[in-house]
């Protein structure tokens, strides 16, 4: 692999704008949100295509624990399950959404958690504190758990299910919920202060991996929401991480030289690093 700086490592280079990493069966997944496409990335470094969006922008993934993946599409507001290497309906948001879906992940139980932005993509100037999080059963039943949240975006999991941990991106910070038997939320408390925070992952030590969109860095905060590590990735926006490798400690950064504007143009190259970390990766993603 080639260097990248700070440690890293290019993984894969030449995408548009790489979103939704999750580490299953000994590869990466992850979209291209401008390509519109599902692709994983094997250890020696080959890509692989396995599925196109021809009517709307694949973002946020999860893997149910029958070891098939969801992949949700924005605009469209659906939950797509990939199997066998075919696409098909899993779940319609569009009657509970209100506005674009973002990310989402799925826990162990196989339950969907999927952050509602409450408008449409672009952001309006005065948009408030209108984002939920949507709870999709394994049976197929909807309900809004959380509420009140300022753009909700990456979404972790504890292993043992007791945590749910949202990026507030307008609010710049992390707000923690306790999970409750039956999948609703509790919020505890907000912690942790970062611009445009974006994608996230948890490790073994309750500490939170942050990519921070407009500081163009990957932050690592302990549970009491102290920064611990710094990963720059200069004059690349850092949009989502994930830890994976065989002892999931290898750290997989995603990230785009791009702007808000640049983003409206459709304009933008995407960047996957890789860099070893000591604490390794827990929970979902």
């Amino acid at each position: 692999m080639i260097p990248a700086g700070n440690g890293l490592r290019v993984a894969l280079d030449g995408g548009r704008y790489f979103e939704g990493p999750r580490w299953h069966a000994g590869r990466l997944w992850f979209v291209d949100c401008m390509a519109r496409t599902l692709l994983s990335l094997g250890a020696t470094g080959d890509c692989e295509q396995h599925a196109a969006f021809a009517d709307d922008t694949p973002c946020g993934l999860g893997i149910l624990p029958d070891g098939n993946l969801i992949v949700l599409t924005m605009f469209r507001k659906r939950l797509l399950k990939y199997a066998d290497g075919q696409l098909s309906l899993y779940a319609d948001l569009s009657r509970i959404a209100a506005g674009t879906i973002d990310d989402m992940i799925v826990d162990g139980l196989g339950r969907c958690y999927v952050g509602g932005l409450g408008f449409d993509l672009p952001p309006p100037a005065d948009r408030g504190a209108v984002g939920r999080i949507i709870l999709v059963m394994p049976d197929g039943e909807m309900r809004i758990v959380a509420d009140g949240l300022r753009f909700p975006n990456g979404i972790a999991v504890s292993a043992d299910h007791s945590r749910l941990v949202v990026a507030e991106m307008d609010g710049e910070c992390l707000a923690d919920f306790r999970t409750e038997a039956d999948g609703g939320l509790s919020l505890r408390r907000r912690f942790g202060s970062m611009k445009d925070p974006d994608g996230i992952c948890l490790d073994c030590d309750e500490a939170v991996w942050v990519a921070s969109f407009s500081e163009d860095a990957f932050i690592r905060l302990d549970r009491e929401g102290r920064e611990r590590q710094r990963i720059e990735v200069p004059g690349r926006r850092a949009i989502a991480c994930v830890l994976g490798g065989p002892e999931r400690r290898t750290l997989f950064c995603l990230s785009a030289a791009t702007s808000p504007e640049e983003m409206r143009q459709r304009k933008s190259s995407a960047r996957i690093d890789v860099i070893d970390v000591r604490d390794s990766g827990a929970g979902y993603p």
